[in-house]
């Protein structure tokens, strides 16, 4: 194998921009893929005739075509707080990493898009899926310092831990 070739081979390494936020900001986040998933929910609805009866079956294929699972893993040693997810084919410009001193929300948003022709047969296919994770960290972070970096699907966040003043005992003098 020639050098170019083994260094084509390598897997980009990209940072991922780590925002701070406000809680208000999760929250709306949380209620635009909630209205989303309804929207979603009701054109299935719509589309099998508007019978009712299987309401919570069309929520359910809603949310499942609309979110993605962000599967993760948390390591907590004396200093930070490691937390890898799962977001393949997600790049850094779909991926949002929101954080607050003692939670962590993951956000993404992939479209696709595939149009061709063969023959006669012209096609057009679209894909979307979007993933929201958000968990409440066991200490809390500096968010100031927060490190991200999306490699080969695998989004590694470093959240050092805020440093925290040491409890000193105090003697009182005599005066």
């Amino acid at each position: 194998m020639t050098p170019q070739a083994a260094t084509a081979m390598q897997p980009v390494k990209t940072s991922v921009p780590v925002t701070q936020i406000q809680t208000e900001n999760v929250l709306d986040r949380f209620q635009q893929v909630y209205d989303s998933i309804a929207r979603r929910a009701f054109d299935i609805f719509d589309a099998n005739g508007r019978w009712f009866g299987n309401e919570l079956g069309d929520w359910l294929i809603a949310e499942s075509e609309m979110l993605h699972p962000v599967h993760l893993e948390m390591a907590e040693s004396d200093d930070n707080l490691t937390v890898r997810a799962e977001v393949p084919g997600f790049s850094t410009k779909e991926v949002e990493i929101n954080v607050e001193p003692r939670r962590l929300t993951i956000t993404g948003k992939h479209e696709a898009k595939e149009e061709g022709k063969k023959g006669k047969t012209i096609y057009s296919e679209r894909c979307a899926k979007e993933v929201l994770r958000s968990i409440d960290l066991p200490a809390e972070v500096d968010s100031s310092k927060v490190t991200a970096i999306l490699k080969d699907g695998i989004l590694s966040i470093e959240l050092p831990k805020a440093a925290h003043a040491k409890t000193v005992r105090v003697e009182p003098k005599a005066a």
